[in-house]
C-alpha cells in the first residue's frame, strides 16, 4: 500500500479495499484512547479521500450509532459500547470470577488480573486492586501482545504445539523491556516449563519490577478458556512470599474453574 505525506493513498489502497465496511472500519481504528475525539476533515485527510467521501462514512456511521457527533468532533457511539458489553458479558467468566479474584487480592494484597487470548492478542477482561497498587500497563480493556507477561504465556502454554507455532508466526512479537521473550524458540522452551511446572512467574516483561504470577481457567472440554494472575513490585515480594502467591493463584485458578464446569461453559 502506497503512503502520501504520511496517509493512505486513495488511488492505490482504496482501489484494493472498497466495500463500505472496509471503510467504515478504517474510520473506527483511527479512534484510540490517545485519540478519542477527530473532526471530519482531519479523518478524511487521514484515510486520503475527498471531504465530501468522508463526510459521508461520518454520515452513515452516526446514524447507525457506531459513531456520535459532538461540539469537539466525532466520537466512538453508543453501539461500539453496547458490542463492548455483549462480548464481555459472552464470556461468563466476570461474574464467575469476581469473588474468587477479590478473595485472591485480599489474601496475597496485590493486584489481581482476569485475562483471556483474542486472537494474537491477550485482552484484560476484569482487575480487582488491593491496599498496594502499583502502575501496569493491564487495565480493563486493555489489548496487549501474545508474547509478554505471566499471563499471556499461561494462556499459550495449554495450546497444541502446532497452535503455538503459527500464532508465534502470525501475532507482531513486541518488546516491552529487555526481560521480554521475543524468540519463538525461547518462548517455546519457556512454555514447555510452564506446562511443566502448572503456571506461569515472570519478572519485568511487561512492566519493568513487575513479578507476575499466572495460572489457567479450564472449561468443561479441559480447554483454557482465561488467566488469573497476580502482579506486584518484585522489590516488595521475598522467594517465600513468592511461593505463597503461585500456590494462592493455582487455587483460585482452580475455584474460578471449578465455577465454570459447574455451568457447562
Amino acid at each position: 500500500m502506497s503512503y502520501v505525506s504520511g496517509r493512505k493513498s486513495e488511488s492505490s489502497g482504496y482501489r484494493e479495499r472498497n466495500s463500505t465496511a472496509d471503510r467504515a472500519l478504517d474510520v473506527l481504528t483511527l479512534f484510540t484512547e490517545e485519540r478519542p475525539v477527530w473532526s471530519g476533515a482531519e479523518i478524511s485527510e487521514e484515510l486520503g479521500v475527498a471531504r465530501s467521501t468522508g463526510y459521508r462514512y461520518l454520515s452513515s456511521l452516526v446514524q447507525s450509532g457506531f459513531m456520535a457527533e459532538g461540539d469537539g468532533g466525532y466520537q466512538l457511539g453508543p453501539r461500539i459500547f453496547q458490542l463492548a458489553r455483549v462480548a464481555r458479558g459472552r464470556i461468563g467468566l466476570v461474574e464467575l470470577a469476581m469473588p474468587v479474584m477479590q478473595e485472591l487480592a485480599g489474601q496475597v494484597e496485590e493486584t489481581v488480573l482476569l485475562t483471556r487470548r483474542s486472537g494474537t492478542v491477550v485482552v484484560c477482561l476484569e482487575r480487582v486492586e488491593a491496599h498496594r497498587t502499583i502502575r501496569l500497563s493491564y487495565e480493563v480493556g486493555h489489548v496487549l501482545p501474545i508474547n509478554a507477561g505471566a499471563a499471556a504465556e499461561a494462556l499459550l502454554a495449554w495450546l497444541p504445539p502446532n497452535e503455538v507455532a503459527q500464532l508465534l508466526r502470525d501475532a507482531p512479537l513486541q518488546r516491552f523491556t529487555p526481560s521480554t521473550l521475543v524468540d519463538p524458540k525461547m518462548i517455546s522452551e519457556r512454555l514447555t516449563q510452564i506446562r511443566k511446572d502448572g503456571y506461569a512467574m515472570t519478572r519485568g516483561e511487561i512492566d519493568p519490577d513487575v513479578l507476575g504470577i499466572a495460572a489457567p481457567i479450564r472449561g468443561y472440554d479441559d480447554s483454557v478458556r482465561a488467566a488469573v494472575s497476580v502482579a506486584a513490585l518484585s522489590s516488595r515480594v521475598s522467594e517465600k512470599q513468592a511461593k505463597a502467591m503461585t500456590t494462592a493463584v493455582i487455587e483460585a485458578a482452580k475455584a474460578i474453574t471449578d465455577r465454570v464446569i459447574d455451568l457447562g461453559l
